[in-house]
């Protein structure tokens, strides 16, 4: 009879902390599971976002390269095999060929927010305005997008679950991606929930963006 052959060892340290939660929330957005069951992908045009998921898994020794992102342009990426932390992905609800399909996302309370501000430098994006229907009125508004109306539904559920808030969802006719928005006081809230602390990770130049936006009318995270 055989002798079993060595079990797999895995490139990511599968331990949840803020930072785990944090790349799970970034690969949730931008990630993929190849069919094979082993390799994983994670593909951004920003470098600092390669940077912060290489070290938030602590997989220093996997390099970022460069790959074609189908516009004729060039992306970073990060990819590596370990099939332990393919099939954690799995276990948690992520799948191959995620976008349309994705549901819920098992994230320990603890993390959420971690997890929660990982998907908004992935998929998430904020914007403010001067609504010229009414005399010095700022508006703001926080969105997470997603093309599956499960995760959509998720998300906002979870949301009001930790924070409080409703949101709203929206979906144009000619658009496939369901819209998860906050507007002004909701946003404020959710912003100040996923910024916790300075000691944290993130894009900076979202936040940045988010700072000087609030600024503009004399609010803080």
């Amino acid at each position: 009879m055989a002798k079993p052959g060595p079990k797999p060892k895995g490139v990511v340290d599968i331990t949840w902390s803020p930072d785990f939660a944090y790349a799970v929330g970034l690969f949730t957005a931008d990630g993929c599971l190849s069919s094979n069951g082993r390799h994983l992908d994670f593909t951004s045009q920003d470098e600092e976002q390669l940077e912060n998921f290489v070290r938030c898994l602590d997989i220093e020794h996997v390099k970022i390269s460069e790959k074609e992102n189908g516009r004729g342009g060039r992306c970073g990426r990060v990819q590596f095999g370990d099939v332990l932390f393919y099939s954690f992905l799995e276990d948690i609800g992520l799948t191959t060929a995620k976008s349309k399909t994705i549901g819920s996302i098992d994230i320990p309370d603890k993390y959420f927010l971690d997890f929660l501000r990982g998907l908004f430098d992935g998929d998430g994006c904020f914007y403010s305005f001067w609504d010229k229907r009414w005399e010095s009125s700022y508006m703001f508004y926080t969105v997470f997008n997603s093309a599956s109306e499960d995760h959509i539904d998720w998300l906002r559920e979870n949301i009001n679950k930790f924070i409080d808030i409703r949101g709203h969802i929206c979906k144009s006719k000619n658009s496939k991606v369901y819209k998860l928005k906050y507007a002004k006081d909701e946003s404020m809230n959710l912003l100040r929930n996923m910024y916790h602390s300075n000691d944290i990770t993130y894009l900076s130049r979202k936040r940045l963006k988010i700072k000087e936006a609030l600024a503009k009318v004399d609010m803080q995270l």
